[in-house]
């Protein structure tokens, strides 16, 4: 690979940290082309994309970002590869999940970087797996907004059947 190809291969990399606020690096150490292609599929069926580089152009992509992404470096040994998510932060840590299943612990998570929060390690995967996403948020404070004025208005259609039933009792007692 010569200079120039590194060097555009660096850009790109560092366009796709700028563009998702949320990314995983993991290590896939061990595992076959064949697995590799099954776990991109997993993640294009999640809404997510998967690539493998290699560590130092990670570390150099990391570097043009503005933030501070110097504890990934760390982690930038071995096999790595990068998982972008726009949207979710949590899509990638369930696709590695639900991969995990099939194949015992691979790929392992080396770090990830969700709205600038790092986390190092392979322990955290449950707790992002399980963290909500923006969407998800939005939506449980908007139906615990809404429960309040459901309760009132049940309340009040429920009384409304309540009182003609009353007056319709009434009527046919004076009968």
């Amino acid at each position: 690979m010569t200079k120039e190809e590194k060097g555009q291969i660096i850009d790109e990399l560092a366009e796709k940290f700028s563009q998702n606020t949320h990314f995983y690096i993991t290590d896939a150490s061990g595992l076959t082309v064949a697995q590799i292609n099954a776990f991109r599929r997993i993640c294009f069926q999640a809404g997510i994309e998967y690539k493998v580089y290699k560590n130092t152009l990670i570390r150099k992509a990391l570097e043009k970002q503005k933030g501070n992404f110097e504890e990934l470096n760390q982690v930038l040994q071995g096999f790595s590869g990068v998982i972008f998510s726009k949207e979710s932060g949590n899509a990638p840590a369930r696709a590695i999940q639900e991969y995990q299943r099939k194949l015992e612990g691979k790929p392992a998570l080396k770090a990830a970087s969700i709205d600038a929060s790092i986390f190092v390690g392979a322990e955290h995967l449950t707790t992002l797996s399980e963290m909500k996403s923006k969407n998800e948020l939005i939506g449980d404070i908007i139906s615990l907004l809404q429960s309040p004025t459901k309760n009132v208005l049940s309340a009040l259609l429920s009384g409304k059947q309540t009182v003609a039933g009353l007056v319709k009792a009434l009527e046919e007692r004076k009968q």
